[in-house]
């Protein structure tokens, strides 16, 4: 595993390590354009009274569901050559992303909030421990997903590309940029079937004591993720000498 954190992180970031340093860009590129787009219209779609703190509170885990679970879905397809190691398989590589991604994530939090406070924001959650079992949610779903995923695409590459657009669906139904309680109510029971949109109300919550929690339900969240990680090891189990073979 470490042998695939090291080669990941050297790959995927421009061949050089210190290409991690880059992952808070993309976070700030999502915030930048959504104030843009606020600007534009000239409305306010912000809850409280610091647009940056809604904004990444909403787009911190859902960029992270979306970063984590992109990256694990291409993990095996990259790492194809270690597999010619027997002491290396599937898991190996699947888990070594994992922790590569989270330290992404981690990493990409951290820096956010940190430009934030530097800014002149309150980042700081009124309940962190509330905040801190959203974000571990987020990234528990998301580790999830991708492992399944990922499975898939080593019987279908072109999945690869078909979860690209589907994670454009998931962004624009996570409510990182809305409130969803103030959707008319068939909307709330709609977007209410994405789990991502639970990890973004959960992390709302966590800072806006007052926050309409209507659609959160944090057993759903965390079922799904614990269901999909638990299915995804089973299909690694079934069918890995199939997926080898390929």
């Amino acid at each position: 595993m470490g042998a695939v954190i090291l080669r990941d992180l050297r790959t995927r970031f421009f061949n050089h390590g210190l290409g991690f340093l880059i992952v808070p860009l993309f976070p700030f590129a999502h915030l930048f354009a959504l104030l843009a787009i606020q600007k534009l219209f000239g409305r306010n779609f912000a809850y409280g009274d610091d647009t940056n703190v809604f904004l990444a509170t909403g787009l911190i885990p859902t960029l992270t569901f979306m970063y984590v679970s992109r990256f694990m879905s291409i993990s095996l397809l990259m790492n194809k050559p270690m597999l010619a190691y027997p002491i290396i398989g599937m898991l190996e590589i699947l888990f070594g992303r994992a922790i590569l991604e989270t330290m992404s994530a981690i990493w990409m939090a951290v820096a956010v909030f940190a430009v934030l406070y530097a800014a002149g924001s309150d980042v700081f959650p009124a309940d962190p421990v509330q905040a801190f079992a959203a974000f571990a949610v987020t990234l528990l779903l998301a580790i999830s997903v991708g492992l399944v995923v990922s499975l898939i695409a080593m019987a279908f590459e072109g999945f690869v590309t078909i979860w690209a657009l589907f994670l454009i669906v998931f962004y624009i139904s996570s409510g990182s940029f809305y409130v969803v309680s103030f959707l008319p109510e068939i909307a709330v029971q709609v977007l209410s079937w994405n789990p991502v949109i639970h990890c973004t109300e959960w992390m709302r919550l966590a800072y806006y004591p007052g926050y309409p929690d209507q659609v959160l339900d944090k057993t759903y969240v965390i079922s799904v993720a614990l269901g999909v990680l638990v299915l995804g090891l089973i299909c690694e189990r079934v069918l890995r000498r199939n997926l080898l073979s390929n």
